[in-house]
């Protein structure tokens, strides 16, 4: 189920009690679900952004976005086609069809 919760990611707070104002800056790396830190000598520092590895943190709009968003993407795609497409025929219909055709087309009812 979709929640619109946010998820609370721990890694900047690690960071931060380990090394306080010595961080110069932090990135998030998605793919290993890490926070790296460039500390103020040049080192690096990372720690993990979940408390435990097999938690399930609830996911949210952003989340499921970030996952799913080729799928979506296509759904997306193909529903403007399949608009485009219904538009072109409407109007070829419209300019290219008998005016009785079209009068009976609105007149009959479909129930």
């Amino acid at each position: 189920m979709i929640t619109l919760q946010r998820r609370q990611l721990v890694g900047h707070d690690i960071l931060l009690a380990r090394h306080g104002n010595h961080i110069s800056s932090m990135r998030v790396d998605r793919s290993n679900g890490r926070v790296v830190a460039l500390l103020d000598d040049g080192s690096l520092d990372s720690a993990p952004n979940l408390i435990a590895p097999g938690l399930q943190l609830p996911q949210t709009v952003r989340s499921v976005l970030r996952e799913d968003w080729k799928l979506l993407s296509a759904w997306a795609g193909a529903a403007a086609l399949l608009g485009g497409l219904m538009t072109a025929a409407a109007v070829v219909l419209g300019t290219t069809a008998d005016p009785a055709v079209l009068e009976a087309f609105t007149a009959y009812a479909a129930y």
